[in-house]
């Protein structure tokens, strides 16, 4: 009888009930294996993760960018654009371009030698937008090549962890290569050089107008990015410049600047914010769109007087929570010019017409027109401005409070100004007038703690030709409500 090898003789032994584990079974052969899917999944994972984690361990670039130093990032983001941070006055926002990644740059330091320079040899001023241009090229090419040293660094880092196969690990480092080139392909195809011109600030609201910069100016002076962005960072410079104050805000003499408040009611920390407004951007006149008061009684009449010490005019109409004793008390006061029933008046060198709100709505004791009403008081504002321009007096700026009734001038003025909704807006009418609509001013006054979260305080800048009186450009401003103590400000343009 032939001998049976002892291997397979063991093999046959074997008690059959058990299985061979160097045979698995199918269930294990099918939670070993995961599904294509969910391979492609975890590769993805690991590719972002370790991108990130490269761009925030390495990714940094310090470059000196004219007097200053700053540091230059790409940080992962779903709506992209840059970011300046200020510290510590604020950040500036830009919607430069749309990509998974944001541009962030953090302004360090004034270097003392450099700007020390500049003040010994002031004609090196005029070349020094050239120099911040060449300097931001040159960091951003720095960028780019170590971000992608970054990300394939660290997604190929974070691959061999995972994976434990160099080929995996090099194919993450691969991917994570192309996904910042496609992200670099989506910023270039998005970028806009005008973002410049339309930035958000957030931070400390004195220093707003000297970091957001000039409407008048920027409008005029300068057409292309790199120009733009180093005025950008010559205005910083300008803050920086300086030891215990800020610098103070050169206003263009060939702009007018127009505050549009609204909504105030009764809220007394409000004038202290028209104040710090009218300072810190050199406001030429107020205007007020109605609802200063809640209840329109004599008694609260003493809460306009501070409108006397202001230091400019003030240009007011009637909101639906202002009486017609109310708006007698304002007719009285000093450097007040109250408008209705479609009066117009020049003041700082703006023509302005208004209609004061037909209904009170305090007054329970008469039932109100409703929407009617406000459409007939607007077409009465319309006709007064038809009758302006036939004269030769053509209106500027027509003022109502409730939007219905400002939506009937349309066609017979460039700009009109309404509030009552406490939240802002701008449309432009079928018949081309712009209409520009305020919050609330008084944070909705006692009404803001009826919400989950306090109502804003806002109010706007306009920017206005001094020869043509149009609207250039526009300021939203933003504050925290009751409580927080949040600034922003948004820079918008009037496309032509």
């Amino acid at each position: 009888m032939p001998r049976v090898p002892a291997a397979l003789s063991r093999r046959r032994n074997r008690n059959p009930d058990r299985p061979d584990r160097r045979r698995p079974l199918p269930l294990l052969g099918l939670a070993a294996r995961p599904r294509p899917w969910l391979r492609a999944l975890g590769l993805v994972t690991v590719v972002l993760t370790g991108a990130w984690l490269g761009l925030l361990v390495v990714g940094d670039v310090h470059a000196p960018v004219g007097p200053m130093d700053t540091t230059m990032a790409l940080r992962p983001s779903l709506s992209g654009g840059t970011k300046i941070n200020v510290s510590p006055l604020g950040a500036l926002t830009l919607d430069s371009h749309v990509a998974p990644l944001r541009l962030d740059v953090d302004v360090d330091q004034l270097d003392p030698v450099r700007a020390q320079a500049l003040v010994d040899h002031p004609e090196r001023l005029s070349g020094l937008q050239r120099e911040v241009t060449d300097d931001i090229g040159h960091g951003t090419l720095d960028l780019a090549v170590r971000s992608s040293v970054a990300v394939v660094t660290g997604a190929t880092v974070l691959g061999l962890a995972v994976y434990r196969r160099p080929r995996r690990a090099l194919a993450a480092g691969g991917l994570a290569l192309a996904l910042l080139a496609a992200s670099g392909i989506s910023a270039y195809a998005t970028w806009n050089p005008r973002s410049v011109l339309e930035p958000r600030f957030s931070g400390l609201l004195s220093s707003a107008p000297s970091v957001v910069g000039n409407a008048r100016s920027i409008v005029t002076e300068f057409d292309v990015y790199q120009k733009e962005l180093a005025r950008l960072v010559t205005n910083v410079t300008k803050l920086y410049d300086v030891a215990s104050t800020l610098p103070a805000y050169q206003p263009d003499p060939s702009t007018i600047r127009v505050l549009h408040v609204s909504d105030i009611h009764l809220n007394p920390a409000s004038w202290k914010i028209i104040e710090s407004l009218v300072t810190q951007y050199k406001v030429h006149v107020i205007v007020d769109s109605g609802d200063t008061m809640d209840h329109g009684t004599a008694a609260e009449n003493g809460f306009l007087d501070p409108v006397e010490d202001l230091g400019v005019p003030y240009v007011w109409v009637r909101g639906n929570h202002d009486s017609l004793a109310t708006q007698r008390y304002l007719e009285r006061k000093k450097n007040v010019h109250v408008l209705d029933e479609g009066r117009a008046e020049t003041v700082a060198g703006v023509r302005f017409a208004g209609m004061g709100d037909p209904q009170f709505t305090p007054d329970r004791s008469r039932p109100t027109g409703g929407d009617a009403a406000e459409q007939l008081a607007g077409a009465r504002l319309a006709s007064a401005l038809r009758d302006q321009r036939a004269q030769g007096t053509p209106v500027d700026i027509a003022v109502a409070h409730e939007p219905l009734a400002a939506q009937e001038t349309d066609g017979t003025v460039p700009l009109v100004l309404c509030g009552h909704l406490h939240t802002e807006g701008t449309k432009i009418l079928p018949l081309g007038t712009r209409l520009r609509r305020e919050g609330s001013t008084g944070g909705s006054g006692l009404r803001a703690v009826e919400g989950k979260y306090p109502a804003p305080i806002e109010a706007s800048i306009l920017y206005l030709d001094r020869d043509t009186r149009r609207l250039q450009a526009w300021d939203e401003i933003g504050l925290g409500g009751l409580g927080r103590t949040t600034a922003e400000v948004s820079r918008h343009l009037v496309k032509k």
